[in-house]
């Protein structure tokens, strides 16, 4: 927008607190190059476009804005006479995207000095060689530290994910080598046992009926009740004290294995009655190997599924072989993400689920969610350990006026309110030196706000505090801006 010229003078100019120190002939360069402009009210530029001029206050009043999500936020409303936005980088030329960063309007006839950029940034150089030395170190220092503090915070997340991981599937990997090597032993019992029975003068009949025993044996062991300890107790004692009566050797260390397979008296009876006496030494050892062997192939298979699912789990985490941007469950993310944090989060923290399976998806960046969940729960889980490793950690989904809701919940001490309107700044943390980067919640704002158009916030007091996130439900245009 273009506003009504009038004259310059270069007595006005350097009366303005951001010229006062320049001589005649710098104010007479300024008022040559420049102009003077009368906006009524409405808008002077717009965050986003090219940043062409400077522009400083002479008289009048201002609003600044900046673009959050899809509302313009206010950031200053101010009647201060000259005050200045617009091309304030242009000193640092094309090494950095040439754009106004916030949005301008006036709400009253307003006069400004408006400069071009291309000549702010030749007298800044010019006039001030020291100083554009000092805020070019300044700008381009702070930001390749946040990009390398960044990438290490990654790294340490990364690295602190995979020896979680790491512990979690050496669990079931460990399992499964001792179960096939008992497995093997088992196995090899029982064909020795088996060789024994079939070298005795038995009849095909009683071969034939223990084989059948056999299989429905097997059967059962896939069915077996849950027991309570005392129950277990309670049977394994009946058990053993049937096979003692019946003059098997050692029953009462068969009696364990019979009872987890959920195998009883009346189960025992039905094998005394099917074969002949004196085989029912044999025959009860022998099934007693089959139950162990089911039982073991059934720890072998229960530790390969769990080791399936942290595989699953880590890669639905890292979003491997998915488009970057794609309509996704929420809960299909909480949930990997839970399970690759598993190993951080201490046995005395709980995990609730408040889930409201009926929400749709939602069109998202799946890997950066995921950084948030991580930063969010990773903090979560910081605040209670240091209050003694105790506490809950809820995460609860919804809607909340039309957008989709996910909130984590923590009953740690509390975000002091000093700090509050602080915590989501670069670099700044509460964590001791060399814990926290202090870009875990900035890194998750961005992603949210800026990459995802959604809302970031937090409500706490002692013993409750909340994170929300809210994601719009409908796809808008994906921010490809770096986070």
């Amino acid at each position: 927008m273009s506003g009504q010229l009038m004259p310059c003078s270069p007595r006005e100019v350097g009366s303005l607190f951001l010229f006062e120190k320049l001589s005649p002939e710098q104010l007479g360069r300024l008022c040559a190059a420049g102009r003077v402009e009368l906006f009524q009210p409405g808008p002077v530029y717009t965050e986003g476009d090219a940043a062409t001029c400077l522009f400083v206050m002479i008289e009048g009043a201002v609003v600044l804005s900046r673009r959050v999500g899809g509302d313009d936020v206010e950031v200053t409303r101010t009647a201060q006479r000259g005050v200045y936005g617009g091309a304030m980088q242009a000193y640092l030329g094309d090494r950095v995207r040439q754009v106004y960063n916030n949005s301008m309007r006036v709400t009253e006839p307003t006069r400004f000095f408006v400069l071009p950029a291309d000549v702010f940034a030749e007298v800044v150089r010019d006039w001030f060689p020291m100083a554009v030395h000092l805020l070019e170190g300044l700008f381009f220092g702070t930001k390749n530290t946040q990009a390398m503090v960044g990438q290490r915070e990654r790294l340490l997340a990364l690295g602190s994910l995979s020896a979680g991981l790491t512990h979690e599937l050496n669990n079931p990997a460990a399992a499964a080598v001792r179960a096939t090597a008992s497995l093997r032993e088992r196995v090899a019992k029982m064909r020795r046992k088996l060789g024994l029975i079939a070298e005795g003068p038995f009849s095909r009949e009683c071969l034939a009926s223990l084989v059948e025993i056999q299989e429905r044996t097997a059967e059962r062991v896939g069915k077996a009740p849950a027991l309570s300890p005392l129950e277990a107790s309670d049977r394994e004692d009946t058990l053993a004290d049937w096979l003692e009566d019946h003059g098997i050797e050692q029953g009462w260390q068969a009696a364990p294995v019979f009872v987890q397979a959920g195998l009883d008296v009346d189960w025992l009876e039905q094998v005394a009655a099917a074969v002949d006496e004196e085989i029912l030494p044999n025959a009860v050892g022998w099934l007693s190997y089959t139950v162990e062997t089911e039982l073991l192939m059934n720890e072998v298979e229960d530790s390969a599924t769990r080791i399936s699912h942290l595989v699953d789990a880590a890669k639905q985490y890292s979003q491997l072989d998915r488009a970057p941007y794609r309509v996704v469950d929420v809960h299909e993310l909480l949930d990997s993400t839970l399970v690759m944090l598993s190993g951080k989060i201490g046995p005395g923290i709980g995990i609730v689920k408040e889930y409201d399976r009926t929400l749709p998806p939602v069109p998202a960046y799946p890997a950066e969610l995921n950084q948030v969940w991580t930063n969010l729960i990773d903090n979560a889980v910081s605040a209670m350990n240091g209050a003694g490793g105790q506490g809950t950690l809820t995460v609860r989904t919804g809607l909340d006026h039309e957008r989709l809701l996910v909130e984590f919940r923590d009953t740690g001490p509390g975000v002091p309110p000093e700090i509050k309107d602080r915590i989501f700044d670069p670099f700044f943390t509460t964590k001791p030196v060399g814990e926290g980067t202090g870009l875990g919640l900035d890194i998750s704002w961005r992603i949210v706000v800026n990459k995802h158009h959604g809302t970031l916030r937090v409500e706490s007091v002692p013993g409750d505090t909340r994170f929300q996130v809210l994601l719009p439900l409908t796809a808008q245009t994906p921010d490809e801006e770096p986070v």
